[in-house]
């Protein structure tokens, strides 16, 4: 009789099919221990080629600026707007609109702000009081208050620049809504915190003892 011809795989197949297998185990180890101490380097530049994103890039800057004013118009819009007919006086309406003001800041718009950092600390001088805690809220309100009296002031001023020009009297020129709004207060916001922070590097080169 013949003998019978072998159909399993030849050496060969049997030496390449584990040969893939241990290059596969391999490969899966080194997924599971990867960290910072044995991952190759890789430049900035390669990792932005296999990002996926829209070509249009919009600098940082104009988000950070973009997210206070949304967040001041949304403050507007829910307050301002939302509950202006259930105050009797104005003046309750723009207490309750600054405290409001004050604690988006601190518990929403700064946090955001803290998110989108790259690094940590990196958009501390976007914010009036950056230092997260108990300390920073009542001091947000306060900052929240600031700013709302000084967009106050410059509808009024704007208004009476309006009114002087046109001689109508009778109607507001210039009324409050979410848009324009969050960009006078975003406006202002940015101004005292840029004021702060002139301050700071007065008061701290004054404190540098000077060269001999």
């Amino acid at each position: 009789m013949s003998k019978q011809k072998r159909t399993g795989p030849s050496r060969p197949d049997v030496d390449r099919q584990t040969d893939y297998y241990k290059l596969k185990t391999k490969a899966v180890e080194d997924l599971v221990t990867a960290d910072e101490s044995n991952s190759p380097q890789v430049s900035e530049e390669e990792l932005r080629a296999y990002r996926s994103g829209p070509k249009l890039k919009i600098a940082d800057w104009v988000k950070l600026l973009f997210i206070k004013a949304w967040f001041a118009g949304a403050v507007c819009f829910f307050f301002l707007w939302g509950l202006g007919n259930y105050f009797a006086d104005q003046l309750d309406s723009l207490f309750v609109t600054g405290m409001a003001l004050g604690i988006v800041t601190d518990l929403l718009t700064n946090n955001v702000l803290r998110f989108l950092e790259k690094t940590p600390g990196a958009n501390s001088r976007w914010m009036m009081w950056p230092k997260k805690g108990f300390a920073s809220f009542p001091l947000n309100i306060l900052h929240g208050y600031a700013v709302l009296f000084l967009v106050f002031v410059l509808y009024n001023v704007i208004n009476l620049a309006i009114v002087g020009m046109t001689g109508k009297t009778d109607t507001v020129p210039l009324g409050v809504e979410p848009v324009l709004f969050g960009v006078f207060t975003m406006g202002f916001d940015m101004l005292l915190i840029q004021i702060k922070h002139l301050l700071t590097d007065i008061f701290r080169g004054g404190r540098k003892p000077s060269g001999k």
